[in-house]
């Protein structure tokens, strides 16, 4: 799957997180299925937490993810991409899906969104 570049060091001024493919068509629907995961101890899903960084959809709907965890030690890292894979791959004009962990950047609460931060009675 085309994806950008990845493994060259990061220019000077360059966001840590990958901007995602918000123009592609598929991508609200992709939203909206990754707003179906949920991080079983936190009840708020995983979209909204903060914690897929980069959707990137390519012209022939290969899509890869880039998603972090709350803690590197989180009880589930082996499961979620998985499920978040699983949410996606049914989805019309979806060819592949590729998720993909990440802690660079590590999430922090200021990732969420302000529904996420409601949710949790942070506002």
């Amino acid at each position: 799957m085309p994806t950008r570049e990845t493994e060259a060091a990061p220019m000077e001024g360059a966001p840590l997180i990958r901007p995602s493919s918000t123009d592609n068509p598929l991508y609200p629907s992709i939203v909206e299925a990754c707003r179906t995961v949920y991080d079983p101890e936190i009840p708020v899903n995983i979209f909204d937490l903060g914690l897929v960084y980069t959707i990137d959809i390519s012209d022939e709907g290969d899509v890869g993810v880039v998603m972090t965890l709350t803690a590197p030690g989180c009880p589930v890292a082996g499961e979620m991409p998985g499920w978040l894979a699983d949410a996606i791959d049914p989805l019309p004009g979806v060819k592949t899906v590729n998720v993909e962990i990440t802690f660079d950047p590590p999430w922090g609460m200021d990732m969420m969104s302000d529904e996420a931060r409601l949710e949790l009675g942070f506002m």
